[in-house]
């Protein structure tokens, strides 16, 4: 006869499909009864109306019917209570409600103590315009396809973009208590301001309400295990930046400009903030460098050239890609496809930025 131990066993492989944790870890598994062949077994969810109740329901059911004697299986759907949310997303943050460590200690986001290797990379611009969030979208999208672990945070609170290049600009996170569930796309883990306000309201905020969403984002979004966080930062060097260097001392830079020398010369000014407060700028992305026509390798330099090499020269780095101009009559997708050149280049700037991030990026295995 199956046991209530066997039946907890053969469901901790089952994971909260938006937490990514196992429902037995999270205490969701209640009220196992066993007669004759027949289980019934109880399992909480954290908010009511979940739209991902049904892929629970039925690997749970699933699982059970594997256990040797079972014939039939009654999965109930229950609700937690107040009290049993708050452990739920204790537990979810990793953290120990029995713990006696000082408030303080207890407050810093898991995102932030160090428990875990986790690299942050701020993406800035010195003027708006230049494709940065553009580069941040598809920088992740490529260290994902190589295997790295991603997210992404739009830290551009008056101009965000990333959700709409994304296609994502319409959904909403999911908010368990004051634990956010971050929107993930291809492979990467995104939060925005966008997803937290009305359409076409704009954010009216002066700088420590700006501090503050930022650490709200660090703080409440449930990221999971990360290998790199992209910050995409506002254009130029105002309070956002200014916390981003404060509340991230160990973030690198990565400065994106065009080759126009307007352009060339704000980003420098960019990227020196950066190093006056000891961010290392591990190199520049010169994106719309060059057209390049499909039936030949000849290549228009509508911008004009060399301002990403000038901004690497007097920022003591590398200019490690130039990104070139997309065929708006083929490509109107901002993601873009891994054969296209704008996808080769942004493979080949994956694997750079993994290098100097110390970060391992690996092709992954695609079936046929």
């Amino acid at each position: 006869m199956v046991t209530k131990e066997q039946v907890l066993d053969v469901l901790r492989d089952v994971e909260d499909p938006e937490v990514h944790k196992s429902i037995v870890e999270l205490d969701m598994v209640k009220n196992i009864e066993i007669e004759e062949g027949r289980v019934n077994v109880e399992v909480l969810l954290t908010i009511r109306g979940c739209p991902l109740r049904t892929i629970i329901e039925k690997e749970v059911e699933e699982r059970i019917l594997s256990l040797p004697g079972v014939k039939q299986v009654n999965v109930q759907i229950g609700h937690m209570t107040d009290e049993q949310r708050a452990a739920f997303t204790a537990k979810v943050r990793g953290e120990n409600t029995e713990s006696t460590a000082a408030p303080q200690q207890q407050a810093v986001p898991a995102l932030l103590r160090g428990d875990k290797p986790v690299q942050f990379l701020a993406i800035a611009s010195g003027k708006g315009g230049v494709g940065k969030s553009t580069v941040t979208a598809n920088l992740a999208v490529a260290l994902a396809r190589q295997g790295v672990r991603v997210a992404v945070i739009d830290a551009d609170i008056y101009g965000f973009s990333i959700p709409a290049i994304f296609g994502v600009q319409d959904k909403k996170p999911t908010v368990i208590d004051e634990l956010i569930m971050p929107i993930e796309v291809e492979g990467v883990k995104l939060i925005s301001m966008q997803f937290f306000v009305p359409k076409d309201t704009p954010v009216v905020w002066r700088g420590p309400m700006l501090g503050k969403m930022l650490r709200n984002f660090f703080g409440q979004v449930h990221w999971g295990d990360v290998d790199v966080v992209l910050l995409d930062l506002p254009p130029g060097t105002g309070d956002m930046a200014l916390d981003v260097h404060s509340l991230l001392p160990n973030s690198k830079q990565l400065i994106v400009t065009t080759p126009q020398a307007a352009a060339s010369a704000v980003a420098v000014r960019a990227g020196l903030m950066g190093v006056r407060t000891n961010h290392e700028v591990i190199g520049v992305v010169e994106n719309m460098a060059y057209f390049q026509f499909d039936d030949s390798d000849e290549r228009a330099y509508i911008f004009g050239r060399g301002g990403g090499e000038q901004v690497a020269s007097q920022l003591n780095t590398e200019l490690l890609i130039e990104i070139p101009i997309a065929n708006l009559d083929k490509q109107k997708d901002p993601l873009f496809d891994e054969s296209s050149l704008q996808g080769q280049a942004y493979r080949q700037l994956a694997e750079r930025v993994g290098m100097r991030l110390g970060v391992k990026t690996q092709p992954l295995q695609r079936n046929a």
